[in-house]
């Protein structure tokens, strides 16, 4: 089964027909979710802390484990890549067979919040209005506990490597060459850091989002790498 992983500010609907395309492709079933706070789901329940990617891996662990799911590879998009580690990570979790990971963040860089920032001067010039498509009445709380964690210096000390150490499974990194979010650092610590099979791909002329702006040829990478899985 493939479980896909949306990015901070994602849900199930941003992922547009990726998804689908990929399980005729593939012909693996997939489990799709909003997370708390995100799209369909219900609000979130209090503001967001430094340690929330943390516990978005200890949802999922409770998700995979509702939904009797003993077979599965993460698909995870951004905070979603990062959440896949994480969750890859944890000593109890049944693993997965392989992540498929795309723009993940292991640590803060100047970069991400740069592009952050530039997202707040922008979530007031259409943004928020393209947002709330997706996560109607929920979007300002979502937007400004995105935001606010990242950029607080609290969030300083967000820091994966330790715990990416203890991913075994094999890993297969994609990020866009002109991601706005996150140097080649991001991917090279996934190199460096997990101790299972890593293969690494930067897509040419993508940006934060490779499957939206790279589609054909992230789809291929991704159809590839699961197709070698089976």
């Amino acid at each position: 089964m493939l479980v896909f992983l949306h990015h901070g500010l994602g849900c199930v609907s941003l992922w547009r027909d990726f998804p689908a395309r990929l399980v005729q492709a593939t012909e693996c079933p997939a489990l799709i979710y909003d997370r708390l706070g995100h799209g369909r789901s219900p609000p979130l329940p209090q503001p967001r802390t430094p340690r929330y990617l943390y516990d978005e891996a200890q949802a999922l662990h409770h998700l995979l484990h509702t939904e009797k799911t003993p077979d599965f590879v993460l698909v995870g998009h951004s905070d979603g890549a990062s959440i896949a580690l994480l969750y890859a990570a944890l000593p109890n979790a049944p693993p997965p067979r392989a992540i498929i990971s795309e723009a993940a963040h292991l640590f803060v860089e100047d970069i991400t919040r740069a592009g952050i920032r530039d997202a707040v001067d922008a979530y007031g010039q259409g943004l928020r209005e393209r947002l709330v498509r997706h996560h109607g009445t929920k979007t300002d709380t979502l937007f400004w506990n995105w935001a606010g964690v990242w950029l607080a210096p609290s969030f300083d000390a967000f820091d994966i490597r330790e715990q990416a150490r203890r991913v075994c499974c094999p890993v297969f990194a994609l990020q866009g060459s002109e991601d706005e979010y996150g140097s080649a650092a991001q991917i090279e610590a996934i190199r460096a850091c997990c101790r299972g099979p890593v293969q690494t791909r930067f897509i040419p002329g993508a940006r934060h989002e490779p499957h939206r702006q790279a589609f054909d040829t992230v789809f291929d990478v991704m159809r590839g790498a699961l197709l070698s899985l089976l």
